[in-house]
């Protein structure tokens, strides 16, 4: 079982670094071009959110594979829950009803690591 929590906290890691590269290293408006909700966060925000999805990223990973400070594991899985929470209710205001899936699929991602790293399979 651990393995398998350790596959779903890679690949949940992995997908909001690479999210929040993009949302940090590229200009705003390429980005729109492709995702069409970054014209509700302008400028800054757009790059907080980045860096906070990087941050998530790293969090569900790098503390538990290094052995120091483990508990930041499933704090950051929490975090990524509370994002995608906020994300889903821009769709929500935009109604881009579809892509609520994904914040949803991440969302409980988020929530099967939180839960095992705070419970049965903690460090």
């Amino acid at each position: 079982m651990n393995t398998a929590i350790w596959v779903v906290q890679v690949l949940l890691g992995a997908a909001f670094i690479l999210s929040g590269v993009i949302k940090t290293t590229q200009p705003h408006d390429k980005i729109q071009k492709n995702v069409p909700y970054v014209e509700d966060l302008p400028g800054i925000r757009l790059r907080i959110v980045g860096a906070v999805e990087l941050l998530g990223g790293f969090g569900v990973i790098l503390p538990a594979w290094t052995g120091i400070a483990p508990i930041l594991t499933p704090i950051a899985a929490t975090g990524l829950m509370i994002v995608m929470t906020g994300a889903a209710l821009l769709h929500v205001r935009r109604k881009e009803y579809s892509a609520i899936a994904v914040n949803a699929v991440l969302f409980a991602l988020a929530a099967i690591v939180a839960w095992a790293r705070f419970g049965p399979y903690a460090y």
